[in-house]
């Protein structure tokens, strides 16, 4: 076998690779001599059929085999010995097409190298830690919400009229045809009106009214309702109402609390405390990423594989184009204009991922079975009710697998970054961190 270069320039490397006939003949014999223990051919015993009879029988088909894994040999043998690792998959193809059994095979193998990336000098870099606690006000803000979440109804003025949104008390009977039917009536019933709770037109007939009032609600029931023998018909629903109440946040107070899960006020305020640092914690740590991508962006220059560029750019752009004109409808691989600001971002998404990926191999950073699983179960609260089927999917989806790990990976890189950089924290409000943020999504 002859491996021979034919292009370096840059990161494009160029082969040619020539497998003489004599190196395929052996080959195809060592597989042939490697199945003829197994072999059962009739006139002959299990094992014992001649070798030129199963070159003649079975020998077109092993030398396509012999032929895949000879050059595959070669391609392997190549980046153990040269030490390069193709940014993308190699293009392989035969140079001589008139090829016929007895031949040499020839082909060529072309690839753009991944660059040498530069060691990082992890403690030059400069990072600045956001830091906000959560001060009374803003945990009293989320106590009033959560106040509302738990909202109760308080009785409204005698006379005053149910709106959107109160809570009515009532009586109703529902009849079908004049006879009134299983399931169809209630006393004392608590409905707020807008919840959308009962039938499609129920509680907007019952807009208005007032208590001590009287309303036959006419409806009828969908054609796709769950009861057949309702299914689709008109219903008359007698309607006493016994009281209109509005709603009122709940009480600040331990019983409030208790709702929640906590033993009291103080420790629900404290639960809220916790909260809330975590929250303003994600948002720095994202902050913080962001001023250590520019940093390495800037120190850290290699030659980038342009394949790898030409793919993100075309990527950024197809997904700007969708972001601007969501309805738009046609071909997803569209002819879509690629500008040199696409360009500019693809060589920075690429740079940065080609060296955190190379710091991460370097470290030995993984991305653990646990870690997974727990992404996928996260992703998978999205779909209520087909939790498992979407963690079947993904076992079985590797795009997806890496899809999600590839986040993953690249936060723990981030985090081992940062471990050996200087970091200085900075007390800051929870406006100034808001404001850093909104930066980041306007960059």
């Amino acid at each position: 076998m002859q491996v021979t270069e034919t292009l370096n320039e840059g990161l494009k490397r160029g082969y040619a690779i020539t497998v003489t006939a004599a190196e395929l003949d052996e080959k195809v014999n060592e597989k042939l001599a490697e199945a003829q223990p197994d072999v059962e051919m009739k006139g002959f015993r299990k094992g014992k059929v001649p070798m030129a009879l199963l070159k003649k029988q079975f020998g077109q088909r092993v030398l396509g085999e012999a032929m895949q894994e000879t050059i595959d040999g070669a391609m392997n043998k190549h980046f153990e010995d040269s030490g390069d690792r193709p940014a993308m998959q190699p293009e392989v193809k035969m140079t001589n097409e008139d090829w016929k059994e007895g031949d040499d095979v020839e082909v060529s193998m072309s690839y753009e190298a991944l660059p040498e990336i530069p060691e990082i000098d992890l403690k030059k870099l400069k990072l600045e830690k956001l830091v906000v606690k959560a001060d009374d006000a803003s945990v009293d803000e989320a106590l009033g919400n959560l106040a509302e979440t738990a909202q109760d109804f308080k009785d409204r003025k005698k006379g005053s009229k149910a709106k959107d949104g109160d809570q009515i008390v009532m009586d109703f009977a529902g009849k079908v045809d004049g006879e009134l039917f299983e399931g169809g009536s209630a006393e004392d019933y608590p409905l707020v009106l807008g919840s959308n709770s009962f039938i499609p037109g129920f509680e907007e007939q019952l807009v208005g009214t007032k208590a001590g009032e009287e309303k036959a609600v006419t409806v009828s029931f969908p054609d796709d309702y769950g009861a057949e023998h309702l299914a689709g018909k008109e219903a008359v629903f007698d309607c006493t109402i016994k009281n209109v109440k509005e709603p009122v946040a709940a009480e600040i107070n331990d019983e409030l609390a208790t709702k929640f899960g906590a033993e009291d006020l103080a420790a629900l305020k404290g639960q809220i405390s916790e909260r809330l640092e975590a929250e303003y914690a994600g948002a720095a740590r994202a902050v913080m990423k962001r001023g250590l991508l520019d940093q390495l962006d800037e120190q850290v220059k290699f030659d980038l594989p342009p394949s790898l560029v030409e793919a993100e750019a075309n990527q950024i752009a197809h997904q700007l184009a969708q972001e601007e004109n969501p309805d738009a409808q046609g071909d997803d691989k569209a002819e879509v204009e690629v500008t040199d600001e696409h360009k500019s971002l693809a060589e920075r998404r690429v740079r940065l991922g080609l060296l955190l990926a190379e710091v991460g191999r370097k470290a030995e950073v993984e991305v653990t079975d646990a870690e997974m699983s727990q992404a996928i179960m996260n992703q998978a609260r999205q779909y209520p009710g087909q939790e498992r089927q979407f963690f079947e999917f993904v076992q079985q989806n590797q795009q997806m697998q890496q899809q999600m790990r590839a986040p993953i990976f690249e936060d723990k890189v981030v985090d081992h970054i940062a471990e050996g950089a200087t970091v200085k924290e900075k007390d800051v409000s929870k406006d100034d961190l808001q404001k850093a943020v909104e930066a980041l999504e306007d960059e």
